[in-house]
């Protein structure tokens, strides 16, 4: 998957729903979320690229830390429409997720590293940290904190604008009520990737905007 430019993807963990692809760029599949996930990607066959993310408890996903968690990641590389993988970087340095890049990269299928914070937003310096030791391994590095005022959202931004300018593709995300606009500003700072769901009943993350919305928001910002 091409991340040079910003990607919009409709998270969800129904590939039979309808994903919005007169908006969306591409679909986060959450098999993490999803009933039969390998056999839903068996049975795709829309003409969105595929993200699959099978994120693990202690990230705010679903899925326990059994040994088949990542053997899942590794069956769904093998599909010709999934396009990238997000492993996080705390699988990683757990000193798993290895293997899944490796087979990522054989098969031509891009990387996504993720951290999600849920209690904070860190300081500029540790974000700085954790977005380049992320884009070691992959891809994109992705970033979602948590923002209790707009001073936070302000260093996110410009900690996410400075990778940028490193040359670095980062994903970044103020997550909850406070930084939700920061769905919508942060690709004009550097940010490769936006997550929402087609509709708010579906939604995966605290602070979502529904699909078109956020990418109306974009689309007239980047007018401008």
């Amino acid at each position: 998957m091409d991340f040079d430019s910003f990607v919009l993807a409709a998270a969800t963990d129904d590939l039979y729903r309808s994903v919005g692809r007169e908006h969306a760029d591409a679909v986060e599949f959450r098999l993490d979320l999803a009933d039969e996930p390998l056999e839903q990607l068996s049975g795709y066959d829309g003409v969105l690229p595929i993200i699959a993310t099978n994120r693990v408890e202690w990230e705010g996903g679903a899925a326990s830390d059994a040994p088949n968690r990542l053997d899942v990641l590794r069956t769904a590389v093998e599909h010709p429409r999934v396009e990238a993988i997000d492993v996080e970087l705390s699988t990683i340095a757990a000193g798993d997720g290895l293997a899944v890049i490796e087979d990522a990269r054989e098969r031509d299928v891009s990387v996504i590293v993720s951290i999600h914070d849920f209690e904070e937003t860190p300081s500029g310096p540790e974000m700085q940290r954790l977005l380049s030791r992320a884009s070691e391994y992959g891809d994109v590095g992705k970033l979602a904190v948590t923002a209790s005022t707009l001073d936070d959202v302000l260093r996110l931004l410009a900690v996410t604008r400075a990778r940028t300018q490193a040359g670095q593709r980062v994903a970044t995300v103020a997550m909850g009520a406070v930084g939700r606009h920061s769905r919508a500003v942060a690709p004009l700072y550097g940010s490769r990737i936006g997550y929402a769901p087609v509709d708010l009943d579906h939604a995966i993350a605290p602070g979502q905007y529904d699909l078109e919305t956020l990418g109306c928001l974009i689309e007239q910002l980047d007018a401008e």
